[in-house]
């Protein structure tokens, strides 16, 4: 009788237990994020490492232990109206998060659509510093802005005793015009001269003109620096050096993807910001071998690792907040303090919603990245946006 009594007792408990975990509240988180077109490069990585870190919480019992998430995802194609039309039919469906594009402009229009709704928003690697507050207090950046991107950079070049440098832009986005104008802005500020910059419209694919006018230049310039991404960087970059020009070039996370390292002996030397580099030892780098054995191959582009990285953000957030109600998870994200993530830690206390995080120089070398340095630069030396 007493071992009856006992076994019923822990199945009336495990009864409870599984009835409470059924009845667990969720959270459905909505993804308008580019899965196709030209910023799929960034997205779909960032994609599959969020994914992974969902997958992991709900293990656990969810966002805070107590929410499970769902996902509701949609493509947007690259397109800032696809954009537009998946947050608003996300909105609509009640989301409790958004996610967006790694680009400022289809983020800024999908926030302004979240904003009034009081959701949560955060881009997957926009780095433009202005998109929080272009749309507001709900907006929040996950990646390295580009102004501390600029500034770890031009204090590279000053660093390694360039003391000219010439600039290639695109008006064409906030992020290919205004990293480079960052960059200008601190180089010069450290003793550095601008040499010269052009310009040039994204996707053009021909850049004979700008080329020659780099040649032209007597002397030539001890670095050039832009901020373009593919298919633009590796088009000029191809050309540069079928002229014979051999200025090394510095670059942003823009160009962080297999297509880069995949250029040959052309790339080699070129040094660009990224958020982390999986050295042997760090979290990233464990990262990097788990996610080889869950897939097969490890991963060709840091995206993936700072798209698991967001749940984790959340996950903080949520802990902090008890809840997912829309205002308190907002205040509970504007107030994280050294979240422990793969790359560092992650604070938005005190910012304006852009995270200060350390910022990593890779150089490529043999298809390889190899690792330059890591830090956060001084706030006090990061141009304003």
């Amino acid at each position: 009788m007493k071992t009856l009594r006992i076994s019923a007792m822990a199945g009336a408990m495990a009864l409870a237990a599984f009835s409470g975990a059924a009845m667990a509240d969720d959270v459905t988180i909505g993804l308008a994020t580019a899965q196709t077109g030209g910023l799929a490069f960034a997205d779909q990585p960032s994609l599959a490492g969020f994914k992974m870190a969902v997958d992991e919480l709900n293990a656990k019992g969810g966002l805070g232990g107590k929410y499970m998430i769902k996902l509701d995802i949609k493509d947007t194609r690259t397109d800032t109206a696809a954009t537009v039309q998946a947050a608003q039919e996300l909105v609509a469906d009640g989301v409790k998060v958004l996610i967006t594009p790694c680009d400022a402009d289809p983020s800024i229009a999908a926030g302004q659509i979240s904003q009034p709704a009081q959701i949560p928003t955060l881009t997957f690697c926009g780095t433009t510093p202005t998109i929080t507050d272009a749309v507001g207090d709900y907006m929040f950046g996950t990646y390295p802005a580009d102004n501390g991107q600029a500034t770890l950079l031009a204090e590279y070049a000053i660093q390694k005793g360039y003391k000219t440098a010439y600039i290639l832009k695109s008006p064409d986005s906030a992020y290919t015009l205004r990293l480079p104008e960052y960059f200008t802005e601190v180089f010069t500020k450290k003793g550095g001269k601008l040499a010269g910059e052009g310009t040039y419209t994204m996707g053009q694919q021909d850049f004979a003109a700008e080329v020659t006018k780099i040649k032209a230049l007597n002397p030539q310039p001890d670095v050039i620096m832009t901020a373009a991404y593919e298919p633009d960087f590796p088009a000029f970059l191809k050309q540069l050096r079928g002229a014979g020009v051999t200025a090394p070039v510095l670059g942003s996370d823009g160009i962080d993807s297999p297509t880069t390292t995949g250029l040959g002996a052309i790339a080699d030397g070129i040094v660009h910001t990224t958020a982390g580099f999986p050295a042997e030892g760090s979290k990233l780098g464990a990262f990097y071998e788990k996610y080889k054995a869950a897939t097969g191959a490890l991963p060709e582009t840091v995206y993936v690792a700072t798209g698991y990285e967001i749940p984790y953000i959340l996950d903080a957030a949520v802990k902090a907040a008890g809840t997912v109600d829309g205002p308190a998870l907002r205040d509970a994200l504007a107030n994280l303090k050294d979240v422990e993530v793969l790359t560092g830690k992650v604070t938005y206390a005190g910012t304006n919603r852009m995270p200060s995080r350390d910022i990593t120089l890779v150089e490529i070398e043999g298809g390889k990245r190899k690792l330059v340095l890591t830090a956060t630069p001084d706030p006090a030396e990061v141009p304003k946006p």
